[in-house]
């Protein structure tokens, strides 16, 4: 019998090896499906929160955070490419890539919590922004990865355009900041594991198996 499992998986839009993570963890939960009866909520972390909408260059913004120079980025590019490829999803890096800001697809991700097209919408934007080179930011993407997640168009519209769920988005990212979360993607199972980082499928079909089975001493 499939024990029941609560996976919070604590990420951000602008983070590639978030979108990675997600699909190595979706593999790793079809093969365990037969010990794991997995309920994901996704909860929202910002990487950038000071990026302004209209968004910035992705490589600039990374000499300024990390130091890397021209040649180390694009090494970490093509890196990052080809590990999400490896899990079946496609990033398109650019010269002209651009970081945005993502409050407002956190507010729109907590509009469904608890809502099983949540896993949905959040592929959706990962694909927007990854595949398609589209802004987090701009509501009009937003709605149209609503309602390719099955979601209502209109209602994702006025939740955007209203500000609803902005406290809620400030408080559970203050929440995990005060749990110890400082780096994504961090997933949290049953309020007691950590599995940090974006693993392979193997590693986390490893993990997983190895907290059930430890659950179920």
């Amino acid at each position: 019998m499939a024990r029941p499992m609560k996976i919070d998986f604590i990420s951000d839009i602008s983070c590639p090896w978030c979108a990675i993570g997600l699909r190595g963890l979706e593999v790793a939960l079809a093969r365990t499906s037969d010990v794991i009866d997995a309920q994901i909520r996704f909860q929202p972390y910002e990487l950038n929160p000071n990026v302004p909408p209209e968004g910035e260059n992705l490589g600039e913004l990374i000499r300024q955070k990390y130091g890397s120079d021209p040649e180390q980025s694009a090494a970490a590019r093509e890196a990052i490419r080809a590990r999400a490829a490896s899990v079946g999803f496609e990033i398109n890096y650019s010269d002209d890539s651009r970081i945005y800001n993502t409050f407002d697809a956190h507010r729109l991700l907590h509009w469904v919590e608890g809502d099983e097209r949540q896993a949905a919408l959040k592929l959706a934007i990962f694909k927007a922004y990854f595949t398609e080179g589209r802004s987090p930011a701009d509501h009009d993407v937003l709605v149209v990865a609503a309602e390719e997640a099955g979601l209502d168009g209109e209602a994702a519209r006025e939740v955007l355009t209203s500000g609803r769920y902005g406290e809620e988005v400030r408080a559970a990212e203050q929440f995990w900041r005060s749990r110890g979360i400082n780096s994504v993607p961090a997933i949290v199972i049953d309020e007691r594991y950590l599995i940090s980082g974006g693993h392979p499928p193997e590693d986390f079909e490893e993990k997983l198996r190895a907290i059930a089975a430890e659950a179920l001493v």
